[in-house]
């Protein structure tokens, strides 16, 4: 027990043995020694070089005028032919311009540089004329070796050599050096993250709206946890399962679940990781990651955006004949389904791109189960405002139901944003709970961007706004398809200089009608402005880029069109993305875009005519704005009254932004 309790890390502060700290600190001490050689050779050196002569350096001329005219040298020592050792009389020692040397001091006593001997020479002999020989200065020529110098001079690159080697040989090996096993030979292992059992602290109860696809997961979990129950019947369990949906509505979040709850190794990695600049990396990363799941079955790998290297053979964008990104697609569907066996691994993918990927990819036996991710309805958005309203402090105003029904077209990363929106918003005022209102502003925030209110426009702009905005309100009112309006304001948000906010409907299928009046209601900030006005601007960008892409929808996609009758050129495959030819005639195109201008007209028209019908109330909703800046919907009923074609509350859902950009 007392050895034990020597070893406890929590009496010396130290890790216990075998923890994964032990290698590092190892490493280091095993090359520390090379390190201490070489600065205790560099602290020789230096002090070897500032201890080896007390000797002053000085000039020639120095030499000659002060010392040599005044004979005061006993000696000169010329040493290696480059430099003069001068050595002073002992008797002059300590006085006049010697006085800071001490007469026990025996030299040499100053130093300078010769150049040449045959120079030195020659000067000494010209500084001496005159004098008689038997006082003339004794000069003596020596080698002297100065061996510190040339042991480091040949032993130090050496050592630095070895020091590298010795350094690039430990990061070979397998664990070896500062991150073990991080170097050149490791390039084409796999870079996945292990999640053991326990690690990760998602579950199914932190997955809300998606209650069907959780359905479908949780089996593949079950079969995992009680294989027996399934395989006495004779089923297999899916080999791979591709989870496919818009970005935000949960993909990740419900594979981090899966890793929380399967009670098996998970592996977690990114498409992107498997590409890289060298050939047959990705291919050797994807074999080396099968193997370890493999060698850990039953295990879970999770490659999230496997587009990255899951992209269709034809359609893959390649200046070179041998592409590594198919070498490496070509290795994750041999190893999903090969000739080789693949038992107890199970591939769980993720993307929002599902019209790109490799048909062999997507066949039965590699991914036998394709899961589409749609954007949650107003039940699962509430599902959704619960989950992440739990953390928070609420008030007691809060009603979920309003929210998720405010927020259509909302993913679950949106509404998460909106939450914490307006969490920052209440602590920005100060606020102990969380309002309503917080939560308003921070919907808005979210889709419109935000508020600019210090933004300089001037009076004519503002007005033109204005009457944009009531355009788009007054026709929304009047049509019996467009969505019901909830506020409008022309606060500038983001990049848009005012804003409608409807409730609208969340239909699946939309017939020529309700898409007729959806076009006339974009369209009526400009037709007001020039029905006011009596011309246009340019601020009605947004609504034309949304007009002329839904016109088209509706003449080339939806066969709503009378010419062109039944026929659609929607491209489900995606074959005629990376192509310059379309899947119709030139006299097709023209007709399609001239069926397209008539659509838009009529719409343009029909527009003018309802505004022309309700000058009065498009006056009075302007004039309101330019007063309040923003009108609620309670404001719009003053207004107009009541709304003729007024939908059930039970069937609304809400916050579709028409923001006019600039």
């Amino acid at each position: 027990m007392a050895k034990q309790n020597l070893k406890d890390p929590s009496q010396n502060g130290r890790p216990p043995s075998g923890s994964g700290d032990e290698g590092p600190r190892g490493s280091f001490t095993s090359n520390s020694w090379i390190l201490y050689i070489l600065l205790a050779l560099l602290a020789f050196q230096i002090f070897y070089y500032f201890n080896s002569s007390e000797a002053k350096q000085i000039s020639w001329t120095e030499f000659k005028q002060e010392m040599l005219a005044n004979k005061d040298v006993e000696k000169i020592d010329v040493v290696n032919k480059e430099t003069a050792e001068v050595y002073i009389k002992k008797d002059k020692l300590g006085k006049g311009r010697y006085k800071d040397i001490d007469s026990s001091n025996t030299g040499p006593h100053y130093t300078f540089n010769i150049g040449s001997v045959e120079t030195f020479e020659k000067s000494l002999e010209e500084a001496q004329q005159g004098v008689p020989p038997e006082e003339r200065i004794n000069v003596n020529y020596i080698s002297r070796t100065n061996w510190m110098g040339n042991i480091l001079s040949w032993v130090l690159p050496f050592v630095i050599i070895i020091g590298i080697w010795i350094f690039i040989l430990r990061r070979i090996r397998p664990g070896g050096g500062v991150g073990g096993g991080n170097n050149i030979f490791d390039m084409g292992k796999s870079k996945a993250k292990l999640f053991e059992k326990g690690q990760s602290d998602v579950t199914f109860d932190d997955v809300a709206g998606l209650e069907e696809v959780k359905v479908e997961v949780k089996e593949v979990v079950d079969f995992l946890k009680n294989p027996s129950r399934y395989t006495r019947l004779g089923a297999k369990i899916p080999k791979g399962v591709l989870l496919i949906g818009p970005p935000g509505t949960g993909k990740t979040l419900l594979a981090r679940a899966v890793a929380g709850e399967a009670g098996v190794p998970f592996y977690s990695i990114s498409g992107s990781e498997f590409v890289e600049m060298f050939v047959g990396v990705g291919a050797s990363r994807v074999r080396d990651l099968f193997k370890k799941a493999k060698q850990n079955s039953p295990s879970i790998i999770f490659i999230d955006e496997i587009d990255a290297v899951g992209r269709s053979r034809g359609k893959a964008v390649s200046l070179q004949s041998n592409d590594e990104r198919e070498n490496t697609l070509n290795q994750i569907l041999t190893e999903m389904d090969g000739f080789g066996t693949n038992t107890g691994v199970i591939v769980l993918a993720a993307t929002n791109r599902g019209d790109v990927l490799d048909r062999a990819l997507l066949r039965p036996g590699r991914f036998d189960r394709q899961i589409y991710l749609e954007l949650p309805t107003r039940k699962e958005r509430l599902a959704i405002f619960k989950v992440h309203t739990k953390p928070l402090k609420l008030g007691e105003d809060i009603d979920l139901e309003t929210l998720a029904s405010q927020t259509p077209g909302f993913s679950g990363a949106d509404i998460a944003n909106v939450c914490n929106e307006a969490a920052l918003i209440a602590a920005r005022r100060n606020k102990d709970a969380i309002g309503m209102h917080d939560f308003y502003d921070a919907t808005d925030r979210v889709i419109a961007g935000l508020e600019k209110k210090s933004k300089i426009i001037s009076e004519k702009e503002k007005k033109v706004i204005a009457y944009h905005e009531a355009g788009h309100a007054t026709v929304s009112w009047y049509l019996e398809h467009a969505d019901t309006l909830l506020k409008v304001s022309i606060v500038p948000r983001g990049r848009s200089l005012g804003a409608a906010w409807y409730l609208p409907q969340e239909n699946v299928i939309y017939n020529k009608d309700q898409l007729v009046d959806r076009l006339c209601a974009a369209l009526g900030g400009r037709a007001s402005e020039e029905v006011v006005f009596g011309k246009v601007s340019s601020g009605a960008l947004d609504d034309l880029e949304k007009v002329t892409k839904q016109a088209y929808t509706m003449v080339a996609y939806y066969g709503l069109n009378e010419k062109l009758g039944n026929i659609s050129y929607y491209d489900s495959t995606g074959q005629y993305e990376q192509s310059l030819q379309k899947p119709y005639s030139e006299a097709t195109a023209q007709l399609i875009d001239q069926e397209v201008h008539n659509l838009v007209e009529f719409a343009y028209e029909r527009t003018k005519k309802v505004l022309r019908e309700h000058r009065e109330e498009l006056e009075k909703l302007a004039q309101l704005l330019l007063k309040k800046e923003v009108v609620f919907k309670k404001d719009l009923v003053e207004v107009f009254g009541e709304r003729p074609y007024e939908v059930k509350e039970e069937e609304e859902s809400e916050v579709v932004d028409e923001g006019d950009g600039e």
